[in-house]
């Protein structure tokens, strides 16, 4: 009877510990109006420390608890998947710095979560072989000398961002209609292209955008976040509330945006006036909260230059260089996402 009392103590146990874990995760949620005077990079502060104290606590709990161990791994993808999100929304407003520590805290829990389930999963059996041939012991000369185990590689930007999108593609031409995806409204992600031409059309959440070179790029009201890193020789048409542009070098930037623009690390990059149109766009542009064009397309912040005068890192394109507008009302899709 022993064993099967330690057995129930231990399941009741378990289900203790997956009720702290969604506590948690409900806590994250309700951190930030604790403290409804804090400034927006101290209230993501106090909201990412409760998201990423859930995803450890769920990672944990797949060692401690060999027996839920899957449960567990959900719920800790699903913490890390939340802590994801909560630096994206945020990445706007966040100072450099805490962003890239953001950033790394989300890839090292990715890449524990995967070493979690790897470990998990049902080794395979012993099995014994029958040798032919008795193995030949090669003469033994001088020991080699000890050599240091090369370093891990880091996880790369590319390796955290949303799976859903365009991913390493050479020369193609990549339309997607969000308005008949399964995955409308959701994050869209644009990653490793190089000479490709990009139609999204229909709105999206967020959109991530690294590691483009000689792309151009037409998208569709993104009512969230545009969070766009290391592209060069580029063009982008878009609207969005919020932009944030990284490593950007010699790239023209179409924008309609609710706030400034901001730039950091960037050279030789151009604004001008959204120029995009497809059939049902303005209802797009209404149901995102982007019908106005504000003007601040051409009021950028460079974060890096903070002295008073014009930062020389941005331009805006000379009207007789500006694109005319540009329809993709009948361009079709040709590929699908990965």
């Amino acid at each position: 009877m022993e064993p099967e009392h330690d057995s129930t103590k231990a399941a009741a146990g378990n289900r203790k510990h997956l009720a702290m874990l969604e506590r948690l995760s409900k806590r994250t949620a309700a951190s930030s109006a604790d403290f409804p005077e804090a400034s927006p990079v101290a209230a993501f502060l106090s909201r990412f420390a409760a998201a990423k104290v859930a995803a450890e606590s769920a990672l944990s709990a797949c060692r401690s608890s060999p027996d839920d161990a899957p449960a567990s791994l959900a719920t800790a993808s699903a913490a890390v998947d939340d802590l994801e999100r909560l630096v994206a929304e945020a990445s706007h407003s966040l100072p450099p710095y805490e962003l890239r520590s953001a950033l790394a805290a989300v890839s090292d829990l990715r890449a524990a979560h995967k070493l979690a389930a790897s470990e998990i999963r049902p080794k395979k059996s012993f099995s014994f072989r029958n040798k032919s041939k008795a193995t030949k012991i090669p003469p033994q000369g001088p020991p080699a000398p000890l050599q240091p185990p090369p370093e891990l590689p880091k996880p790369s930007f590319d390796a955290i961002l949303p799976g859903f999108g365009f991913r390493g593609r050479n020369g193609a031409t990549l339309v997607k209609d969000l308005k008949v995806a399964n995955e409308k409204d959701g994050d869209f992600t644009l990653a490793d292209l190089v000479s490709c031409k990009v139609y999204l059309k229909g709105k999206c959440r967020a959109l991530y955008i690294h590691k483009l070179r000689d792309c151009r790029v037409f998208i569709g009201p993104v009512f969230g976040s545009v969070l766009i890193e290391d592209v060069e020789s580029c063009t982008f048409v878009m609207a969005a509330h919020q932009i944030r542009i990284h490593e950007a070098r010699a790239t023209d930037f179409y924008l309609r945006v609710r706030s400034r623009p901001i730039i950091e690390d960037c050279s030789g990059v151009r604004f001008a006036p959204h120029a995009l149109r497809y059939v049902g766009i303005e209802e797009d542009l209404r149901d995102s909260g982007l019908e106005e064009d504000t003007g601040n397309w051409a009021n950028v912040d460079d974060f890096k230059w903070l002295r008073a005068v014009q930062s020389p890192n941005w331009s805006l394109v000379p009207e007789e260089e500006r694109l005319l507008t540009v329809d993709i009302s009948e361009v079709q899709e040709t590929e699908d996402c990965n």
